[in-house]
């Protein structure tokens, strides 16, 4: 569990975050929604540690990320998964060498142990018999699972995935979101997503943040969101002809 409490992140005079209070769960696909400079990417960077909070708290199961000692800080690096925009694997690496960096990184496992944990993961993104492949041989679909699989390779506790759908077509866009769910699931992790995609957020958003010029202005499940009533919210999810057909046959057929 993550648990944020009023949290607050500027540079210089320019006020980012203004008092977000939220949690999220084990087991639950989180997306933070917005438009561009409502303040995702920031929060998304404070939840990971790379931005230092001016006020407030995040806490990871109770432990304030702030107050940590240098050894916890390094255990709770290692609790944290994260899938970046574009995927960010090393393109002179082969697959099995970018899924076995964070092993190679943070354990002290046998080259047998890492190789094991590696075809683990990679069978569960079903990329079986991809391990000498290199990213340059892999389409953007496959490179994203590749990415997932080294997300979960130490086996998180948080996964964190930065517009894990950019670049995608809509097939492979949702045997992401998918997949996502699956291992959030499976594995019981606080899974929290920074998305674009509205499909992303009609289908997988169990839990969904709106940010709003650094506020949450709203908060709820991909079934509240066709009902609710709030202006900024409709405005940005329902700015399409489509997604404002879909949501007037919903609330007709509830």
């Amino acid at each position: 569990m993550i648990e944020v409490n009023n949290l607050h992140k500027g540079f210089g005079n320019v006020k980012v975050l203004k008092g977000i209070t939220t949690t999220f769960n084990p087991g639950e696909t989180s997306l933070i929604i917005g438009q561009s400079g409502s303040g995702k990417t920031v929060f998304l960077k404070s939840l990971i540690g790379l931005h230092t909070p001016e006020e407030g708290t995040i806490a990871f199961d109770g432990r304030v990320n702030t107050e940590f000692t240098i050894e916890e800080q390094r255990q709770w690096r290692q609790e944290i998964g994260m899938v970046f925009q574009g995927s960010a694997l090393f393109d002179s690496q082969t697959v099995e060498e970018n899924v076995m960096f964070p092993l190679k990184m943070f354990t002290k496992q046998s080259e047998k142990e890492m190789l094991e944990r590696v075809n683990f993961v990679l069978a569960r993104v079903n990329l079986e018999n991809s391990n000498k492949k290199f990213p340059a041989e892999l389409s953007g679909g496959m490179q994203k699972r590749v990415a997932i699989a080294r997300a979960i390779v130490m086996n998180p506790k948080y996964l964190f995935c930065d517009e894990p759908n950019s670049g995608l077509d809509p097939n492979t866009a949702i045997v992401i979101d998918n997949l996502i769910q699956e291992i959030t699931d499976e594995y019981q992790i606080t899974t929290v997503i920074n998305t674009h995609d509205m499909n992303s957020v009609m289908e997988i958003g169990e839990k969904i943040i709106f940010l709003k010029d650094g506020v949450k202005a709203w908060e709820g499940t991909n079934e509240e969101i066709f009902k609710t009533d709030n202006e900024a919210v409709v405005n940005f999810v329902y700015s399409s002809n489509l997604f404002k057909k879909v949501r007037e046959a919903y609330l007709n057929e509830n």
